[in-house]
C-alpha cells in the first residue's frame, strides 16, 4: 500500500438541522472504510461544517473537522448564529477558512453537499482557485435524491448564473437515490448543465450504522416517534406525545437536540402514559430497526435510516418553506416502503390509530436501491483514477455494483 493518503474533503454549510453534516459523516465513514481497499492508498480527509464537532458525531479514522462559524436562517435571510458580526463579513471569514483549507490541504476530491456555492457564494471562489492551482482535483456535488418542487429548483440553479462556469467545476453529481422511487432529472429539478454528470448512487441506508455509538438496543417493544434535529417538530410532537400508546408497546418520543428548553418542557407537560421523552437517543438507527413502529417527519437522512429497515413507517412531512419532505414522503408510499399523514390531517388519534394498526408487522423494502453508501466510494475511487490517468490502478477498473452500473451507464 502507498504511504500517500487519498485526500478527501467534505463541505455543508449547515444553517439549520444536522441534515448535511450528518450526510456528508456517514458518506466519511464508508470512505474511510472502502477507498483504501480499492485504491491500495489510506485515506485522510476533512469534514468543512458550520456546526461546532461534538461525541455525538465520532469521526472514521484519519479524519478531522474543520469547523467555519455558523450561520443560521433569521427573518431577514442568513445570519450570523452566534458570532457578533453582520452577515457579510461571516461569510467573507467563512470563504477565506475554506480557501485555506482547500489549497493547503490540496484534496483528491471535494464532495459538497447540495450548494455548489455555499452560502452567498463562498464556495465559488475557493473552488476557482483550487481548480487552478490543483487540476488533479476533482470536485463533486452531492444531492438529496429530491430538491424540491421542479419550477423552484430551476430558479435556485438559474440564480447560480453562468452554468458554463458550474459545469467547469463540477465533474460529477452523485444523487442519493433511487430513480425507480423519484428522478431528479425526470421530475426537472437537475441542472441541464450538468444532467450528463448524474450517477444515481441508492439510498444512503445500509451501513449508516458504523457512526452509531451504541450497539445495544432497548428493552422490551416499543414505538418510536422521531423529530430529527427538533428545529420544526413541534406540531409532530404535540400529537405523538398525546396519542393513546397501544398494549403492550411504550412510546419514546425523540425531541431533537435542537428543540427549545420551552417547547421540550411543554411536551413533557402533554405526555400520555406509557410515554418517555428524550432528547436525544444515540444509535437513532439502530433504535428504528429493532422498533415495533416508527413516527417520524420525512428529511432525508431518518428516511434512510428507515429503509435500511423493515419496520413499518409513518412519515408527517413538514411541508413549507420546501414540498420536499412531502414529495419524498408521496414518491416512497407510492413504492411501498412507507406510510404518510399531511399535516392537516396530523392529531393524536390519527397516530393512535396507525400505532394499532402497524405495530409489530414487517415492510419489505427490498425493491428499493439502498446501497448508496457502498457505491460512492466506487464512484469517488473511479473519479480519482481518471484525474491522474490511472487507468490501469485498481480504481481503474473496480467494478460497480449491477444497479449503479446500470443507472449510471444510462445516462
Amino acid at each position: 500500500m502507498s504511504e500517500d493518503p487519498i485526500k478527501v474533503v467534505l463541505y455543508s454549510h449547515d444553517s439549520q438541522g444536522l441534515g448535511h453534516v450528518r450526510r456528508n459523516l456517514a458518506i466519511a465513514h464508508h470512505l474511510a472504510n472502502t477507498l483504501p481497499v480499492l485504491s491500495g492508498r489510506p485515506v485522510s480527509g476533512l469534514l468543512v461544517s458550520g456546526i461546532a464537532p461534538t461525541m455525538r458525531f465520532p469521526l472514521p479514522e484519519g479524519f478531522d473537522w474543520v469547523t467555519i462559524p455558523g450561520i443560521a436562517k433569521g427573518k431577514h435571510g442568513y445570519q450570523a448564529r452566534s458570532l457578533a458580526t453582520k452577515t457579510g463579513s461571516l461569510i467573507h471569514l467563512r470563504s477565506q477558512l475554506i480557501e485555506a483549507t482547500l489549497l493547503s490541504f490540496a484534496p483528491d476530491i471535494v464532495v459538497v453537499d447540495r450548494h455548489i456555492y455555499g452560502v452567498w457564494n463562498e464556495l465559488r471562489g475557493p473552488l476557482e482557485k483550487l481548480r487552478a492551482t490543483h487540476p488533479h482535483s476533482r470536485v463533486v456535488l452531492g444531492l438529496r435524491e429530491i430538491l424540491d418542487e421542479p419550477h423552484i429548483a430551476a430558479a435556485e440553479w438559474e440564480a447560480l448564473g453562468d452554468p458554463d462556469l458550474m459545469r467547469g467545476l463540477v465533474d460529477e453529481v452523485w444523487a442519493y437515490g433511487d430513480p425507480k422511487v423519484h428522478s431528479l432529472i425526470a421530475s426537472g429539478e437537475a441542472p441541464a448543465a450538468l444532467q450528463d454528470r448524474i450517477r444515481f448512487t441508492g439510498y444512503l441506508a445500509h451501513g449508516r450504522r458504523v457512526t452509531d455509538s451504541v450497539q445495544a438496543h432497548l428493552e422490551g417493544p416499543y414505538i418510536l416517534t422521531t423529530a430529527g434535529g427538533g428545529s420544526d417538530g413541534l406540531a409532530l410532537l404535540t400529537a405523538a406525545v398525546q396519542a393513546k400508546v397501544p398494549a403492550p408497546y411504550r412510546h419514546l418520543v425523540v425531541t431533537g437536540p435542537q428543540m427549545s428548553d420551552e417547547d421540550y418542557e411543554k411536551i413533557r407537560e402533554l405526555a400520555s402514559p406509557h410515554t418517555e421523552i428524550l432528547r436525544s437517543l444515540p444509535g437513532l438507527g439502530l433504535h428504528i430497526s429493532h422498533a415495533s413502529a416508527v413516527i417520524a417527519m420525512g428529511g432525508y437522512n431518518t428516511a434512510c435510516e428507515i429503509l435500511a429497515t423493515d419496520t413499518p413507517a409513518l412519515i408527517v412531512p413538514r411541508e413549507e418553506p420546501r414540498k420536499e419532505q412531502l414529495i419524498r414522503a408521496q414518491a416512497l408510499h407510492a413504492v411501498g416502503g412507507v406510510d404518510y399523514l399531511r399535516t392537516v390531517q396530523l392529531s393524536p388519534a390519527a397516530l393512535a390509530d396507525w400505532m394499532s394498526q402497524v405495530a409489530g408487522h414487517s415492510i419489505d423494502r427490498s425493491s428499493i436501491n439502498r446501497d448508496g453508501l457502498s457505491n460512492v466510494p466506487r464512484l469517488a475511487c473511479a473519479l480519482i483514477a481518471q484525474a491522474h490517468e490511472e487507468d490501469t490502478a485498481p480504481c481503474g477498473h473496480t467494478t460497480l455494483t449491477p444497479a449503479l452500473a446500470t443507472i449510471g451507464g444510462a445516462l
